[in-house]
């Protein structure tokens, strides 16, 4: 009888399932530094954050979720970065994790989930390639984590019941699929909304981190407006992109949002991220750019410079017009203002500026009236927005928390009127085609007044050229 013999192509074998290889990758591996990588003074902050918001709950118990890496195609993964909320009550940057404050007493007991890390002696040590610590490196583990925050740890595997001994627990955060399968309590609205409101006003420690956040930023300016020349040679928006995300990721976590670079005729674009342009040195250049510090809060800086060094007539006139809004909303930034009134102060000086101009087909108040708004055209949206752990901070907030609310001294906003006319937009001269232009300051309320995060950049027109001058 003849052999039947195999035509498979021969399998590679599976490392995991060779008691051998197990075994001979279990042993011979030193103790590494899994030491938790905090900021400074950031353990504190969380402590005295979680004490403001159980006093909020009384008897309540509450559930936060850091979350999980987004997958960013098949097996691929983008960088982690904790839920805000969370980052805002522990101050770490834990994948997978979930925060639990048990009521106790006048106030709570706090506990964190975590997954235990994969060291040497399991197979997932060697054989996950996302938590593996072969593959991604010393992680801290449970103790490293207890030892740091203060807090108690367990594993991720206890949640289950910890949370059935829970009545009624109140879910924020980004669950992901740990805490999702162990709680049946879907996101609490009101507890998102109480979370946002009190990441409104900023302590003494936020507003450090926002300070390091925006002086990183205007660096960043520097560093991309030296690249101009070579960005206009033929490295195009995607050259300074790359320069201010380099740059953020050196200094920081990275950028806090989609860097924006705008040459021309992307200018006008309010979330230009395709940055797949060239740089034309006779056009206006938008750069809208923040770096999230190691704290992770954001800056949020906008300039638009002339790659040329020198603003056109017809350049310069625009400029000038936001430039006056500008100042005009920085001026209306104060506590126990609405929150509006810088918003209302900006755009009155745009609407007011192109009726001078002949673009308005209405009188500037009937422009200016809830029902007519015709200047928003060239400005569809807002004029500013709160800011922090996310670049645009407390968004679950209410209206009425929110825009219906006066300032109030911590909080920390942006003023960033702009105009923008589109190439291909009929209805301005064809001077004003492909022209766009913002200004945008970070603005820190205070109890007298406010006080500018980034007023080491210019605002002015002269002031930019000159800017771009330095060595």
């Amino acid at each position: 009888m003849n052999e039947r013999i195999s035509t498979a192509p021969p399998r590679l074998p599976r490392l995991g399932e060779l008691p051998s290889f197990v075994s001979l990758m279990a042993g011979g591996w030193a103790d590494a530094d899994r030491t938790p990588d905090l900021v400074p003074g950031a353990v504190a902050a969380a402590a005295a954050h979680r004490e403001l918001l159980s006093a909020l709950y009384p008897g309540r118990a509450l559930v936060i979720g850091s979350g999980t890496a987004p997958v960013r195609s098949n097996d691929t993964y983008h960088d982690f970065r904790a839920d805000s909320d969370f980052l805002w009550l522990t101050g770490a940057p834990v994948e997978r994790a979930t925060l639990v404050l048990t009521p106790a007493g006048s106030g709570h007991d706090a506990a964190l989930y975590l997954p235990a890390p994969h060291r040497p002696g399991g197979h997932a040590f060697f054989t996950d390639a996302a938590h593996g610590e072969l593959w991604v490196g010393p992680v801290p583990g449970l103790a490293d984590w207890r030892d740091a925050l203060g807090v108690d740890v367990h594993d991720t595997a206890d949640l289950p019941a910890a949370l059935g001994r829970l009545s009624r627990p109140l879910v924020a955060g980004s669950p992901g699929q740990d805490l999702g399968a162990a709680a049946e309590t879907a996101p609490s609205e009101e507890l998102g909304r109480a979370l946002a409101d009190l990441r409104m006003i900023k302590d003494d420690w936020v507003i450090a981190r926002l300070r390091e956040a925006v002086d990183r930023t205007v660096e960043g300016f520097a560093a991309v407006t030296a690249e101009i020349p070579a960005a206009v040679r033929g490295g195009g928006e995607r050259w300074l992109q790359g320069t201010f995300d380099r740059y953020a990721r050196t200094v920081g976590n990275g950028p806090g949002y989609a860097t924006i670079v705008g040459s021309g005729r992307h200018a006008p674009t309010l979330h230009w991220v395709r940055c797949d342009g060239p740089v034309a040195e006779d056009e206006l250049l938008l750069l809208d750019m923040g770096v999230e510090a190691r704290s992770h809060y954001t800056a949020d800086v906008t300039r638009t410079f002339p790659a040329s060094g020198t603003f056109s007539p017809v350049q310069r006139q625009v400029h000038d017009l936001v430039e006056r809004a500008h100042r005009a909303g920085l001026a209306a930034v104060g506590p126990g203002r609405p929150f509006t009134d810088f918003h209302h102060a900006s755009m009155e000086v745009i609407a007011r500026g192109l009726h001078d101009w002949g673009l308005l087909p209405v009188s500037v108040d009937e422009a200016l009236s809830e029902r007519g708004q015709h200047h928003r055209r060239y400005l569809v949206c807002g004029i500013g927005h709160h800011l922090g752990l996310d670049v645009h901070d407390c968004a679950r907030s209410t209206y009425e928390s929110y825009h219906g609310r006066a300032m109030a001294p911590g909080m920390v906003l942006t003023v960033e009127p702009g105009l923008y006319f589109h190439a291909h937009d009929l209805t301005v001269p064809p001077e004003l085609r492909g022209v766009g232009v913002r200004i945008e300051d970070d603005v820190l309320v205070t109890a007298d007044g406010s006080d500018v995060l980034s007023d080491a950049l210019p605002l002015d027109a002269a002031g930019l050229e000159g800017w771009m001058r330095r060595p």
